[in-house]
Order: C-alpha cells, then sequence, then structure tokens
C-alpha cells in the first residue's frame, strides 16, 4: 500500500494502515503532533479507528517554539527535520567535542561510518555513539571507502543490523585517490538496497543525468558533491547543483568540498535543500563556534533562496531617484 505522508511517497505492507502504526513508522512521537487525511483534520481520539487506504495523503504538523520552524520543514523520506544542516561525525579530537559541536549545529541527523571493531571493542572511534543522544537524532550510517557495489551493500545490511535503522548514506567510490563517486555503481547499489527497503541517500557527481537516473532509482535524496570529500574547497559546479535542484523532486543535499560558512549560504542560494559537512567543522579551530556558523548558514542561504534574488545587471541602475536632484546643473 502506497501513501502519501508529508508530500512523499511512503510504501507500507498490507492494505490498512491506522494512525498510531503510521507514526511508529515514521519515527513520530504521539505527542504534540496533529494529523490530517484527505485535507481533514484527525481528532487523537479517533486514531486508532481511523483506516487509511491506498493513495491516502496524510499531513503530520507538530508544535515547534515560534520562529523556530516556521512552515518550511526538511522533509526526507516522509520524516521532517527542522534543521537543515547535517553533520559527519569523524575526525574530531573527542567525543566531547564533538557532542558540542553537534549541540551548537541543530542538526537533527549525522552520519556514523561503518568499521570493523576489535574482539574487545577497540578500534577507531569506539564509543562514538556515545557521544550523543540516539534518540534526538537520526543516525545514517555511511558506507564509506566501500569500491564496489557489492561491498557497499554488504556495509548497508551490516549496519542495519548493527544500529537498527534502514537509512543509509551510500558511497560507492570509483577512484581511491580523489573518492570520486563510481555514478553507475551507485545507481545500481541504489536500486538493490531500495528493493531491500533502505532509505538511501547516495553520494553522487553534480551530474544532472545521473541524478535523474538515481531519483528513478527510488533515492530518498540527491547528494551532489561540492568538491573532493574534506578537501575544503567549496562548490565547484554551482549550476550543476543548480540543474539537479530544477528537476528532481526529492531532497537534493550538497554534500563533501564545503570548507566556510560562505559554501554553505551558497550551496543553499543554488537549491540545495541541505547541507552535510564535516570537516569543515571538525577541522577548524573551534569546532563548536564553526557548527554555530554553518548552523546560521544554511538558514541564511535557504530564506535567500526562497526570498529569491535580484536580477542581475550590465549597468549601475541608482537606488535613489535621478528626478529633481538638489544642486542639478551647477
Amino acid at each position: 500500500m502506497q501513501l502519501i505522508v508529508n508530500q512523499q511517497s511512503c510504501e507500507f505492507d498490507g492494505n490498512t494502515v491506522d494512525v498510531p502504526t503510521l507514526l511508529a513508522s515514521q519515527g513520530v512521537k504521539e505527542g504534540a503532533v496533529a494529523v490530517a487525511v484527505n485535507g481533514e483534520v484527525v481528532p487523537r481520539r479517533r486514531w486508532t479507528s481511523v483506516t487509511l487506504s491506498d493513495g491516502d495523503r496524510i499531513d503530520l504538523v507538530k508544535v515547534v517554539a515560534g520562529g523556530a520552524w516556521d512552515e518550511d520543514p526538511l522533509i526526507i523520506a516522509g520524516t521532517a527535520f527542522e534543521s537543515r544542516l547535517l553533520m559527519g561525525t569523524g575526525r574530531f579530537v573527542s567525543p566531547a567535542v564533538l557532542r558540542a559541536a553537534l549541540e551548537a549545529s541543530g542538526t537533527q541527523m549525522v552520519t556514523v561510518a561503518i568499521r570493523m571493531t576489535g574482539a574487545d571493542g577497540s578500534g577507531p572511534d569506539a564509543g562514538i555513539l556515545s557521544a550523543f543522544d540516539r534518540q534526538r537524532y537520526q543516525l545514517l550510517p555511511n558506507t564509506a571507502g566501500a569500491l564496489s557495489v557489492r561491498q557497499a551493500v554488504f556495509m548497508a545490511e551490516l549496519a542495519r543490523e548493527a544500529l537498527g535503522t534502514n537509512w543509509v548514506k551510500l558511497e560507492v567510490i570509483g577512484d581511491e585517490r580523489t573518492l570520486w563517486p563510481d555514478v553507475a555503481g551507485t545507481v545500481e547499489a541504489t536500486k538493490i538496497l531500495v528493493r531491500e527497503g533502505f532509505v538511501v541517500l547516495p553520494y553522487t557527481t553534480t551530474d544532472l543525468v545521473t541524478a535523474l537516473r538515481l531519483e528513478e532509482a527510488g533515492a530518498a535524496t540527491v547528494m551532489p558533491l561540492g568538491s573532493m570529500i574534506g578537501s575544503g574547497q567549496g562548490v565547484q559546479d554551482w549550476e550543476g547543483v543548480r540543474r539537479i535542484a530544477e528537476r528532481v523532486s526529492v531532497p537534493v543535499v550538497v554534500d563533501a568540498g564545503i570548507g566556510a560558512p560562505s559554501d554553505a549560504v551558497r550551496a543553499m542560494e543554488a537549491g540545495a535543500a541541505a547541507c552535510l559537512i564535516n570537516t569543515a567543522i571538525s577541522r577548524s579551530d573551534d569546532p563548536s563556534l564553526m557548527a554555530a556558523a554553518m548552523r546560521q548558514a544554511v538558514i541564511a542561504g535557504r530564506l535567500g533562496y526562497r526570498a529569491g534574488r535580484m536580477p542581475r545587471s550590465d549597468h549601475a541602475i541608482p537606488s535613489s531617484p535621478v528626478s529633481r536632484l538638489v544642486g542639478a546643473g551647477l
């Protein structure tokens, strides 16, 4: 059965679903949320008795502090997020610094790498999950380092078992030196993982055709790179981001290469729905302060995009009237 939840198509097993089941499937707590079905508000007392049918349109609305979210949530696979800043968790000097940066960023989604651990539980970033409240953040395991479709799918399946989430940031790397994505492999892996019930957020290039193929494959987002992972070179193909944002219906998340808040602003102004940022924050002199800066940059860029920029002009246009100019002719 297919339902349209907050303008996103969602598949459900069986022929009927009630409201509590729907909320649980979307990770939405029943407190402080309102539900409308096909434009009609459903009172809370009727949630268990209302049966949702194939094709129904459901709106889920939560109450937030005034001005914190307004009417513009980020919606991925039917789940609404207040923050449009996604954060990576690698290369922080300590769990405490990571925890402080996450708090300052306001993020609600964090990526975690999938790596083998020692028999004693040791290994890179051991205990990283203790750095944050898993009830507060949507975990996004990352198949970073996967060099084949098979390896990426295997890593995603392991992450689902380990973390209990079917969300995955998909990476299939085509070149180990530049960490450039293998776009054909990424499309193939997306098709496989979507069939297996994953919510797939794939890392890709700014190639429009690849973005369209990923959407057709069932990707929940399209995540074009700004520049090489960890390079801090900023977004090098603004027009590519803009073209993708104009053509796909799923959210566009600029991923990799953002080095400064100004990069995040421009990415959002180009039409990106969100930015995923890690190294620019973790390797800054003050990660918490940089996280706060990125938070504000993403907000400013989104507001600028929604407002619509002024037209460009090849010549000066005076902002003050030129008629009745005092002292004209002197």
